[in-house]
């Protein structure tokens, strides 16, 4: 069954009908006064709409623009350009292991969440802002009163189609990060963004990893082995750790693969330069130093050292400084906050 929103409902009667919203809200009313206990207010919302003449589901088949995707449907077929693409994350849930991983798409008429399970999360190493992607075959849920389009095996992602282009994408809700002080964190904190200044920054280090599947690979005497895909010559992937200070706290911040790439704007063959010849890295530390990043992430609990570290998906090097200033501005004002040092 297809879930549209209410407000999205009065928008398109708005839109088709040319009446006002209290006109409508009124209408809505008087069938819910009518049918009391029987329907829903979005369901009265549906009944107006057709007393009126107005289709809300104009299309719902075939590829759809991104406005037209409802919560429910099934077997979707959608284009997009790339706006944001997220770490893959691993997980073992009640004995079921596999991995998921997500990005964004937007068109003409907005954005919307692609989440990629177990072998279609591989597909995000191929992922750059603005590439075009073509979905097919994908679900759509509501997640917190956010659309998703879901992919598994069944379903299909084509990089860069031919024939196939995007417009000016319309900017609609960004994916609902919340932003937090680092004081203010939390072990259960996910999705969550912060600002802040590198004060310390590590050297990357290097692991093994399969090269069809990216999963970690294993020495096991004198060969390295994937669980999925046995013996390898494995590859490597890397992470990088920094220190962020807001002036509330500071936190380590871990920076896997594709957000090590975007904190330091080099691709995987520029840095894995570096695993032959770490002294090379100084450099780049001391530029890091001192910059302001954002980063989206989720926070964990490392309990070697017991203390909240922050695993990053997504880094942003340039932080619009009016947006920040609007946002500062908008805020209470704190005063008396002590700032701790970073354990040496």
């Amino acid at each position: 069954m297809f879930q549209i929103p209410y407000s999205d409902i009065v928008a398109k009667i708005k839109e088709k009908a040319q009446i006002s919203e209290q006109e409508i809200e009124l209408k809505v009313k008087k069938k819910l006064d009518q049918l009391s206990g029987l329907i829903s207010k979005e369901g009265a919302a549906h009944i107006v709409a057709n007393e009126l003449g107005i289709k809300i589901f104009e299309k719902i088949s075939g590829k759809l623009q991104i406005k037209d995707i409802l919560a429910g449907m099934r077997d979707v077929e959608t284009v997009g350009k790339v706006q944001q693409v997220f770490d893959v994350r691993e997980f073992n849930t009640n004995g079921r292991q596999g991995k998921v991983g997500s990005f964004v798409i937007g068109d003409e008429t907005g954005t919307i969440r692609i989440v990629c399970w177990g072998n279609q999360a591989d597909n995000l190493a191929n992922l750059r802002e603005n590439s075009i992607v073509k979905v097919i075959s994908g679900y759509v849920r509501d997640n917190q009163g956010r659309k998703e389009i879901h992919i598994n095996d069944r379903s299909k992602i084509i990089i860069n189609p031919a024939g196939e282009t995007i417009g000016e994408v319309k900017e609609t809700e960004k994916v609902g990060a919340k932003r937090k002080k680092i004081s203010e964190l939390s072990e259960e904190d996910k999705n969550t963004e912060l600002l802040g200044t590198i004060v310390r920054v590590f050297e990357p280090r290097f692991y093994e990893i399969c090269p069809e599947c990216n999963k970690r690979a294993r020495l096991r005497e004198d060969s390295y082995v994937c669980e999925i895909h046995g013996k390898v010559t494995p590859t490597y992937s890397y992470v990088i750790n920094f220190f962020l200070d807001d002036g509330s706290e500071n936190i380590r911040v871990v920076c896997f693969r594709n957000q090590a790439e975007r904190l330091l704007n080099m691709n995987k063959e520029q840095i894995l330069q570096y695993k032959n010849d770490i002294s090379k890295f100084e450099d780049v530390k001391n530029n890091l130093l001192g910059n302001m990043v954002k980063v989206v992430g989720r926070v964990t609990k490392n309990t070697m050292f017991d203390r909240l570290e922050f695993i990053s998906q997504l880094v942003f090097t340039d932080p619009d400084p009016n947006e920040e200033l609007k946002r500062l501005q908008a805020e209470p004002v704190e005063k008396d906050i002590e700032v701790e040092e970073i354990d040496k």
